[in-house]
């Protein structure tokens, strides 16, 4: 890149720093001020019109200082050669406070409690997704000599419980038989997979099993099939309130966007591969309501397996080096954490 486009990118630069922090229009001679540009005013106000003109920046009101458009905070992004690192006691209490955690549940919701804490912004944290979950073992539990309690547990740590009324007495050795059935059948497979095992195993039951195993597998596949619904910890949402005029006329339609589960796991797609940052800006978001926030997300996995998605949700106005390195962190303790599951 030619040294002119390079001085005004660092003066974009320096405009997106004191923005994010000020929440106020810069002008050029704040902007000398307070950055060693190396150049006259003359300069960078020469820099500044050839930054408007090309889209980068904007004046909100006559007599302003300029402001970044959705088009500057996205080349500032695309430029970004270095994520601020976190510091050694950010990433020990990021990995005190995690390894807390004493199931998936837990690890989840302190992982939406961290992003937005570090962040200030609006944190969502995607559930594993099942179809890449594998069953590690199913547990059958007598409740009554009728009624039967199946616990489904994944290799993500995911534990499931549904409980099944039999119709009819079932004997400590029939209980035995069945849990053992199951692992035989269950354990090790993708739930995808699994689900369709299920389906067969009826069939294949001893005839004094059949009906009570058909009552089982019945019960047993809600637990083999994704439930969207379910899939997602929202955290933070206050934060939006912090600044409402990073919204203007729009923080309404943004609370009820991330309301909208459907919403929040398209603002989560964009993350396809684990440990690759994705950052929506603005305009880039497809959902209308979500145009005046960016999104930075991330998937989070074991090895190359995707798990799931986590990120951040928040205005335009955002500290990206930060955000980006917080919701890289975050990720890769939920990745190693599952891992040792």
């Amino acid at each position: 890149m030619a040294s002119s486009e390079e001085r005004r990118f660092e003066v974009l630069r320096a405009i997106v720093a004191d923005y994010v922090s000020n929440q106020e229009p810069i002008g050029s001679k704040a902007l000398v001020d307070r950055h060693n540009l190396g150049v006259s005013s003359a300069t960078v106000r020469n820099d500044m019109a050839a930054l408007e003109e090309e889209g980068y920046i904007t004046q909100p009101h006559t007599s302003a200082g300029r402001i970044p458009t959705d088009k500057g905070y996205r080349l500032f992004v695309d430029r970004l050669s270095e994520i601020k690192p976190l510091s050694g006691a950010e990433r020990r209490a990021i990995s005190g406070f995690l390894e807390g955690a004493v199931d998936l549940d837990d690890v989840l919701r302190r992982s939406v409690r961290l992003l937005a804490q570090l962040t200030r912004q609006v944190a969502v944290v995607q559930y594993p997704m099942l179809t890449n979950s594998t069953v590690r073992h199913v547990e059958v539990v007598q409740l009554t000599a009728a009624r039967l309690m199946l616990v489904l547990i994944t290799d993500t740590g995911r534990v499931d419980q549904r409980t099944v009324d039999l119709g009819d007495v079932i004997a400590d050795e029939g209980v035995a038989r069945l849990r053992d059935m199951l692992n035989v059948a269950l354990s090790g497979h993708r739930l995808s997979e699994a689900a369709a095992k299920v389906a067969e195993m009826p069939e294949q039951a001893p005839a004094e099993l059949r009906d009570v195993m058909t009552r089982v597998c019945t019960v047993l596949v809600e637990s083999l099939v994704e439930h969207p619904e379910e899939r997602l910890v929202l955290g933070g949402t206050a934060n939006l309130t912090r600044n409402v005029a990073d919204f203007p006329g729009s923080l309404r339609q943004v609370l009820e966007a991330l309301e909208e589960q459907v919403v929040v796991l398209k603002l989560l797609a964009a993350a396809r591969n684990p440990g690759a940052i994705a950052v929506r800006i603005g305009e880039e978001n497809e959902d209308e309501q979500m145009r005046s926030t960016s999104v930075v997300s991330i998937g989070y996995g074991m090895d190359d397996m995707l798990l799931g998605g986590m990120g951040v949700v928040g205005p335009t106005r955002m500290d990206y080096p930060s955000t980006i390195a917080a919701v890289r962190a975050v990720a890769n303790y939920v990745g190693q954490i599952l891992a040792g599951k």
